[in-house]
């Protein structure tokens, strides 16, 4: 067994914010194109309005366009769909984020399945799952694929290794499984 070795998380978030901010300036000067991303936040969560805060600070701070929509917990699964149609319309959204945990009298499925597939960049829709068996999806889950990402930054290789995944849940726990198969 070898020995442990610390990840600097931070210098490798720090390098990918860099790198991301480098093609949103590629792309700003290229094709006159600022990316957007829309953070939807139903309820008042304060873990969630943590999260809904930090993404849009950091999507700021990388030079793309930053809308951020919050419902309060009584609004109805219907304006929220509504609300989705319209982000999946406009062309200034590139991305929808739909904050989770949702309030209980709306279903998580229904609304992470009407966000248009090219938008969902959390990799939540059914397509995009689905595209992790075979090897083919157009946004991967973020966490995941920030572990993934960690694991390559470090020259990590798990192929033919034993992994152990903690949880089973459909946002971290299963989709990180089928990335490491």
């Amino acid at each position: 067994m070898s020995g442990a070795r610390i990840i600097d998380g931070k210098a490798v978030a720090a390098a990918l914010r860099n790198e991301v901010a480098a093609g949103v300036k590629r792309l700003q000067a290229t094709r006159g194109l600022t990316p957007g991303l829309a953070v939807v936040l139903v309820g008042e969560d304060p873990a969630s309005q943590v999260y809904v805060r930090n993404k849009g600070r950091e999507t700021v701070a990388a030079g793309m366009a930053s809308f951020e929509h919050k419902l309060p917990a009584t609004a109805s699964e219907a304006e929220l769909l509504a609300l989705v149609a319209r982000l999946n319309a406009d062309p200034a959204v590139h991305g929808i984020l739909i904050q989770l945990p949702l309030p209980a009298h709306i279903d998580p499925r229904r609304v992470l399945e009407a966000i248009s597939v090219n938008k969902d960049v959390d990799g939540f829709h059914l397509y995009n799952v689905g595209g992790l068996v075979v090897g083919n999806t157009i946004f991967p889950p973020c966490t995941p694929y920030g572990v993934q990402l960690l694991l390559d930054t470090t020259g990590t290789d798990v192929t033919g290794k034993n992994v152990v995944v903690v949880g089973a849940s459909n946002i971290v726990g299963k989709p990180m499984a089928l990335m490491l198969l």
